[in-house]
């Protein structure tokens, strides 16, 4: 059974105040292993866009579903390869 996993991307880069590019493969390490394998996973949170699209690129193949929710757009699925 698929877990839901809710991914705060600013958790990522919290100790710098600031996502550094520098740091990006820390960044899909990190994310790769709190979203595990085969999980729905939520990318919310204070982030640049480049880290919200290379996260979700190196989540294809791990996740289940991929969705991002925003207070504004609420939840947007990205991708969703459940067999439902």
């Amino acid at each position: 059974m698929a877990e839901q996993i809710t991914l705060n991307l600013e958790s990522l880069y919290a100790s710098t105040d600031t996502a550094k590019l520098s740091e990006l493969e820390f960044y899909i390490q990190k994310a790769k292993e709190l979203a595990g394998e085969g999980n729905d996973v939520i990318l919310t949170g204070a982030g640049p866009v480049w880290l919200y699209l290379k996260v979700a690129h190196a989540l294809h193949g791990k996740a289940r579903r991929l969705i991002y929710r925003s207070p504004v757009t609420g939840d947007v699925v990205i991708f969703d390869h459940s067999p439902d």
